[in-house]
Order: structure tokens, then C-alpha cells, then sequence
């Protein structure tokens, strides 16, 4: 056991030491710091330290106590600011060119090893200070396995080495709360800096309410991204850094400096996704909202992983939460999208009888949701709640979903806006006063659905081949009754009934009774030919299918005609009068329907 009397000269000289450092007294001690130093100085500080803790623990008499304590305050003071200044030194955003994704490339952190010169050229006569920097080295963390995570060194372990020495005097001390105080503040600037670098900005969820939906669309690619780094690399390398220097160093000591430095940019981060999650609902968030939301879900368990202490329950649970609020505005959104597809009010006919607008949109939106099939497919559950065939609503379309056994709720849905649309449509056909204009619209905006439903291959697998065909005969029945709303009155003038005559000297034709035949047949087809070549049918392929139709009865009927009872006109006056269309003038004339504009000259004439 050593004498009192070394145990005072100890004291005496640890004392010494640390007031010579004495940043309050000293002018070269506020000039200097003393890590910046050789080794040998560093170590003698630390030594004075740990004899001064020492002695408090030794000492009984009230002035040796006092000495000891103005000795032990003068010491945190001093460190506390050693610690701040290796902090300040080695705190740096991380680099812009490593701020990306880290979820596909495998676990490392070679972009920010330290180089080797740097562990190699300190100066110390510690053998454990060695050891220590090949433990740092060495050391990884229960969770650095995880695929995505890819944590990276922020220190180089000189720093870290000098940081754990320090926190665990000041600690020892009582000096726990400064300690974790001064390491958050200066730590979180850094998270700050390079959230600044990734375009995380600082906005209150009112503040993200209030942008407009195209700003807040560019704002959310940016978070996905920003937030698959901040967790991945920014947030686990901090828990890392945490670990390397505290662990051990109390309970917890670590994990509430995680949390200090942290706690905040996590709010800050989250908040954004929460902002969205509980936004005003409409069609055109949907898919930024499921983009989210599986950015979110694939992010969650990295989450459970970085903030896997009790003290971080909060970032946990927010973070799911926020999960389970998108997908909750996922449904109520699609469940909002089809009311307003039933209930779409425009009433003024598109011209031509093309596509209505509202076609091309539902369309295009199911198809994008097709692509989110798997997504969707969790969140949907339930099949529609309207639709009973028994349903006494006129205004809500009869659908019995026990024709579709076997079908996902999320094809049920779809199945269930093409049978809304289509409704929609029919009321929106009433509104042209031409019959066959009507008839044209439902079989263009029909074939677009089943086209549109056959070109997506993911929408295609949902909506089975059933109802496809039946959606099929629709449009393929629309073409048929537009056909007999157009060409019965055409292809009556071409008849034989009504032209014959006899009497009691003679039977025959009536020449004045084919003569108005012509004329009649004349004037129907010029009509209908100037009108329906303003009409449109976008699909070339269906446009050219319904001429060839319209071709095969209406061609032949007149060459039939034209053979029977050309003679009679030709052989009266003025027979161009009434003979004014040869079958080639007919087969080009069909040429010109369904382009979607006038034709810029009258009906070509036949040769004379």
C-alpha cells in the first residue's frame, strides 16, 4: 500500500497539471488544446485525471476534498471543451457523391476509411492506445449485416480513441448530461448539413399541406430517395459512431446520444411522409402516395433495426404508423376515384363521337394501377360495397361479383370502375341527338377500354377473359346498331318494291318512280356522307373494319341496283340527273368516313 505522503505528492502533481491547463487562468491553455498535441502530453492529462478521481475516492479530510473537487471541475471544464474541439474537427456533412441508395450494393464503408497513414503516423508510448485503434478497426455492430444498411466511418479512430477517453472520465465524473449535451449539438449540425445536401428542408406538416400537388410530387422522389439514405447511411453510421465511442460507458450512454443527436432530423424526416399520409384525398396523389408507401414499407425494417432501443420507440412506431396512413388513404382514395367515375357530370357530347376524355383518363389510371398490382393487392381487401344487382339506385349500375369467383378484391375493383364507366358512358350517349352518333361513340370508347385493358399485360391478367369478351360483344353490338341506325334507310332506296307497275296492256317499271329511287338514294347518301366524315374513329384498325362492313352491303346492293335499272334512266332525258355516282364513286366516298373531318369538296361525280 503507497505512503499517504505519495499519495500527496501525486495528488500534488496531477494538480499541477491540470492547472497549468486551465483555460480560465492561462493564456497559452486558451490558445492550445491539448489534443491537438503529442501523445505523451495527452496521456499525462489523462493520467492527472484518472489521480485526481482517484484521490476523491481516498481522500477524508474536508480541504483535501475541496482541492480535489476545484481540481476535478477545473478538468470536465477542460475536457469538455477537448471534447467539443475533436467533435468540431472531425464533423463534416457526408460526402454528395455517397449520398446515394446503398440497397442494392453490399455492406461496406471503404469511401470513407481512413487512410492507413493516418492511424500509423501518431506518436504514443500506449501499447492500449494501439490496441484500442485496432479494435476500432476491427469492431462492427450487431446490424451491420443487413443488406442494406451500409454504415460508414465518420472518425477516423484516432478521433474516436481520444472521444471514448474523454467520455469516460467526464462520465466517471458525473459529467454524463454535458457530455451527451455537447456531443448532440455538434453531431446533429453535421446531420443537418447533410440533410441540407439531400434536400431534406425544414417544413411544419402545415407548411407541406399548403404546397401545390405538382411541387409536392418533385418533393416526394426527393424524399424517397433522401429518406433510403438517411436511415441506411446517415442515421446508422451515427448509432455506429455512438456505439464506438460510449458503449459500455453506463446504461445506455450510447443509445441517448443516438437520440440526441438524432431524435430531431428523424421527426423532421418523417414528418413529411406524415404530412402526405393525412392530406386532402384525390385520384391524382394515388400514385405518389403508393410510392411512398413502399418506400416506407421496405424502409420499415432498417428502421426497426436503427432505432431498435426503447428510448427510440417513438421514431418506431411514428414510422409505422405513418405506413399504416398510406395505405389508408390508399383505399379511401380509390374508393373516392370510383364515386367520382360514376358520378362524372359533363353532359356536353364530344364532337365526332371519339373518345371522351374521361375514358382516356380511367383508363390510364387502372392501368397505372395495375402496375402497383402488388402493392395494391395488400392494402385492397374487401370487393366494392356497391353493385348489387338488386340495388334499387338507378343511378348505380347492377353487378353481381359472384359471376367472378377466384378473383383478388383488387380485380374486383377494377372490374368494377370499367362497369361504372361504361354506365357513365351510356348516359353520356344520350345526350346526341343523332342515334347513330350515339351508337358510334359507345363502340369507339368501349373498343378503347378492351384495347386498353389488352395492351397493359398487368392490367390484362386481372380482368379475366370472360368479361373481356363480353366487354368485346359490347362495342362489336354498338358497331351493329350504328350500322342499322345509318344504312337500313340507304339500302331501302336500293330495293326493288314500290318500282314495278301494271296494267291491263302492259307491265313494267315506272321510270318517274325510279327517277325519285335515285334521287332519294342520292340525297341519303350525300347527307350521310358529309355528316359521318366529321365523325371519328381514332383506331385506324377499327376504322378501317367498320368501312369494309359498311363496303360489303352498301357496294354490291348498288352495283346490283345500278345493273337492274341503269337502262330505264339512260334512256330518258337527263339521265346524270339522277345516275350521279358510279360504284367506284361509292367505294371512295366510304374512303373518307370516320377521319374526323369535312370533306373539303363535294361527293366526286362519275365520268360522263
Amino acid at each position: 500500500m503507497e505512503a499517504p505522503e505519495n499519495d500527496s505528492v501525486a495528488f500534488e502533481s496531477a494538480e499541477k497539471i491540470i492547472l497549468r491547463w486551465d483555460s480560465t487562468v492561462s493564456e497559452e491553455a486558451r490558445e492550445k488544446m491539448i489534443f491537438d498535441g503529442d501523445r505523451y502530453e495527452i496521456n499525462r492529462y489523462l493520467h492527472a485525471v484518472d489521480e485526481i478521481q482517484r484521490s476523491m475516492e481516498s481522500t477524508t479530510l474536508s480541504d483535501d476534498q475541496d482541492k480535489a473537487n476545484s481540481a476535478i471541475q477545473i478538468a470536465m471544464a477542460r475536457l469538455e471543451d477537448e471534447f467539443r474541439s475533436i467533435l468540431v474537427a472531425h464533423t463534416n456533412a457526408i460526402e454528395a457523391d455517397s449520398l446515394t441508395d446503398p440497397s442494392p450494393s453490399p455492406v461496406h464503408s471503404g469511401e470513407f476509411q481512413v487512410p492507413e497513414e493516418d492511424y500509423h503516423d501518431t506518436p504514443t508510448d500506449d501499447d492500449s492506445f494501439t490496441k484500442e485503434l485496432e479494435h476500432q478497426e476491427s469492431s462492427s455492430s450487431s446490424y451491420r449485416s443487413t443488406s442494406s444498411i451500409r454504415e460508414v466511418d465518420l472518425m477516423p479512430p484516432v478521433a474516436i480513441y481520444d472521444l471514448r477517453s474523454i467520455a469516460e472520465r467526464m462520465i466517471s465524473a458525473g459529467y454524463l448530461r454535458e457530455c451527451i449535451q455537447v456531443y448532440g449539438s455538434v453531431r446533429k449540425s453535421a446531420v443537418e448539413s447533410s440533410f441540407r445536401k439531400l434536400g431534406i428542408e425544414k417544413l411544419s406538416i402545415g407548411d407541406i399541406q399548403r404546397l401545390d400537388w405538382e411541387t409536392l410530387e418533385t418533393k416526394i422522389r426527393r424524399w424517397i430517395r433522401a429518406a433510403k439514405v438517411c436511415v441506411r447511411i446517415l442515421f446508422a453510421s451515427e448509432k455506429k459512431l455512438c456505439e464506438q465511442i460510449f458503449e459500455s460507458l453506463g446504461t445506455a450512454t450510447d443509445d441517448a446520444c443516438f437520440m440526441e443527436t438524432i431524435k430531431g432530423p428523424a421527426i423532421q424526416l418523417f414528418n413529411f411522409a406524415e404530412a402526405i399520409s393525412i392530406s386532402r384525398r384525390s385520384p391524382e396523389k394515388l400514385f405518389k402516395i403508393l410510392d411512398l408507401h413502399d418506400a416506407l414499407s421496405d424502409l420499415l425494417p432498417d428502421v426497426e433495426i436503427v432505432f431498435e432501443s426503447k428510448s427510440s420507440e417513438s421514431i418506431r412506431v411514428q414510422a409505422a404508423e405513418i405506413l399504416s396512413r398510406l395505405g389508408e388513404a390508399a383505399r379511401g382514395i380509390l374508393s373516392e376515384f370510383e364515386n367520382a367515375v360514376l358520378r362524372e357530370p359533363s353532359k356536353v357530347p364530344v364532337p365526332g363521337g371519339t373518345i371522351h376524355p374521361l375514358t382516356r383518363y380511367v383508363m390510364n389510371y387502372i392501368s397505372l394501377i395495375s402496375d402497383y398490382k402488388k402493392t395494391m393487392g395488400e392494402l385492397i381487401v374487401s370487393q366494392p360495397s356497391t353493385g348489387s344487382r338488386y340495388s334499387s339506385d338507378p343511378n348505380t349500375p347492377d353487378m353481381d361479383f359472384a359471376d367472378l369467383e377466384g378473383l383478388t378484391p383488387l380485380a374486383l375493383h377494377l372490374i368494377w370502375i370499367i362497369v361504372i364507366l361504361q354506365f357513365n358512358l351510356e348516359g353520356k350517349s344520350k345526350h346526341y341527338r343523332d342515334t347513330s352518333l350515339a351508337h358510334l361513340f359507345m363502340m369507339n370508347n368501349v373498343h378503347y377500354i378492351v384495347h386498353k385493358t389488352k395492351g397493359s399485360p398487368e392490367l390484362g391478367e386481372m380482368i379475366v377473359d370472360d368479361f373481356l369478351r363480353k366487354l368485346t360483344g359490347k362495342f362489336r353490338q354498338a358497331a351493329t346498331s350504328y350500322q342499322r341506325a345509318t344504312w337500313v334507310r340507304v339500302l331501302h332506296c336500293l330495293r326493288d318494291e314500290g318500282l314495278h307497275v301494271s296494267g291491263s296492256f302492259s307491265s313494267g317499271v315506272s321510270k318517274s318512280a325510279l327517277r325519285e329511287r335515285f334521287k332519294t338514294f342520292n340525297a341519303l347518301f350525300e347527307e350521310v356522307h358529309r355528316t359521318q366524315s366529321t365523325w371519328l374513329i381514332p383506331d385506324t384498325q377499327l376504322r378501317e373494319e367498320l368501312r369494309i362492313s359498311i363496303a360489303e352491303k352498301l357496294i354490291p346492293a348498288y352495283r346490283s341496283f345500278l345493273g337492274r335499272f341503269r337502262s330505264h334512266i339512260e334512256s330518258g332525258r337527263h339521265p346524270e340527273n339522277y345516275i350521279k355516282y358510279t360504284v367506284e364513286d361509292l367505294e371512295n366516298a366510304v374512303l373518307d368516313f370516320f377521319e374526323g373531318y369535312a370533306v373539303s369538296q363535294h361527293l366526286r361525280r362519275r365520268s360522263q
